[in-house]
């Protein structure tokens, strides 16, 4: 069956910085060749590893940012190295890596060389700062990136230090990057025959995301508040955040034109009898003119409201009377959550090497065209050596081997 990108090959030299551009190729039905140094890919060395057990076929990060993918193992360090991929290049259709600026230049492997050997290639870099600048040669790590990008900035409480996100962005942000840059490229190929190099910063994708930093402070030299829990509107600040009985909730206390929404939550709160004064309340008031005492003492008495009921008891009845309420979802509820699920989302992965099946993400948009009716385990290291070298290359076995043997593959 043919798929959005099918036939087409990817080969991923990426790290961490890349990884899930490929998966995202990979996921669309491209033929992904992960190339990774002999012995594994150091990037499956990080993080968090399948039942604790330290182990690179194990690691939890490379099984979610490599599905669907096929894995090699080649020092392109070495002049062997070097002319295996160029072997490999003359029938790609892309090659995404994540070197520092000018490396594979030094390996003889730069764009200029690798268009020579197939003119439609597409070449994407990505890197912390692209290839040029003043920046170019730095080194970062993913909270350096959202630190310099003004991503902090916006994170945490107004009364204390910024915060980064607990899984990282920046590397997701430039993937996505890449793999829109890499499209749009290879669309061009296609109807030109002409490749081109795509260079992604990893910063200037992390600007992308909080792009409206930038109007707020061109037009009223503004910085957008960190609000954590709390957001402030005139005199006062209102809770956004709230505890609930199984967790917590996303709901805030609005008036004026919105007022409306307060009075049905008031009569559901009535209905309990849980309302209290604050059926007394004008609802349609100035938000202005809210005094800070004012709104501590009416969110005593919807704190104690939401306290009463689940997160899901608080949803029913929140989408039944058009109340802007919503539940602050943990992993477990989005594994559960009956919109994925009628949306067939989340796909069950096999992992024969661990004796059971693993929940991922599907493909976030649906297709009048096919998509890959399965998604694969990510690959073990160096998996399709065989197939690749030997059964498409045509290496013979005994210089595979010696090959092996010197640490080329």
């Amino acid at each position: 069956m043919t798929h959005l990108l099918s036939p087409y090959r990817v080969l991923d030299l990426t790290n961490e910085y890349g990884l899930f551009c490929g998966k995202v190729l990979a996921d669309l039905g491209a033929d992904v060749i992960k190339i990774e140094m002999p012995g594994g890919d150091p990037s499956r060395n990080f993080g968090t590893f399948y039942e604790d057990i330290p182990d690179p076929e194990k690691n939890l990060e490379w099984f979610a940012f490599n599905t669907n993918k096929k894995s090699i193992t080649l020092n392109i360090e070495t002049p062997e190295g070097q002319a295996i991929l160029k072997k490999l290049v003359k029938s790609a259709d892309f090659l995404i890596e994540s070197f520092h600026p000018g490396h594979m230049e030094d390996l003889g492997l730069g764009y200029t060389v690798l268009s020579e050997l197939n003119p439609r290639i597409i070449v994407t870099s990505i890197t912390p700062f692209g290839q040029s600048g003043p920046y170019r040669d730095y080194r970062v790590s993913d909270i350096v990136t959202l630190a310099l990008s003004g991503f902090m900035i916006q994170c945490g409480d107004p009364d204390r230090a910024p915060l980064r996100y607990s899984v990282e962005q920046a590397h997701i942000m430039a993937s996505l990057h890449a793999t829109a840059g890499s499209l749009i490229a290879f669309h061009h190929a296609q109807a030109t025959g002409e490749g081109q190099h795509v260079d992604v910063s990893m910063y200037e994708a992390a600007i992308w995301f909080q792009y409206s930093l930038v109007p707020f402070w061109d037009v009223a030299s503004v910085h957008l508040r960190r609000e954590g829990p709390r957001a402030s509107r005139g005199n006062a600040s209102f809770r956004l955040i709230w505890p609930c009985r199984d967790g917590y909730i996303n709901w805030r206390l609005v008036a004026g034109p919105m007022g409306k929404t307060m009075y049905a939550l008031v009569d559901w709160m009535g209905e309990e009898g849980m309302a209290g004064d604050l059926r007394s309340v004008n609802w349609t008031m100035d938000m202005n003119d809210v005094t800070q005492e004012q709104a501590y003492a009416w969110e005593e008495g919807f704190g104690a409201f939401f306290l009463s009921h689940t997160k899901a008891e608080l949803l029913d009845g929140a989408v039944k009377r058009e109340i802007m309420l919503t539940p602050a979802s943990t992993v477990e509820d989005l594994l559960n959550n009956p919109q994925f699920e009628a949306r067939d989302f989340w796909v069950d992965v096999e992992h024969p090497e661990l004796g059971t099946s693993l929940k991922y993400p599907g493909t976030p948009f649906k297709s009048t065209q096919n998509f890959p009716d399965e998604k694969y385990r990510s690959p073990l290291i160096g998996e399709h050596n065989v197939a690749i070298y030997i059964e498409e290359l045509g290496i013979p076995e005994n210089e595979l081997a010696s090959l092996k043997q010197s640490g080329v593959i």
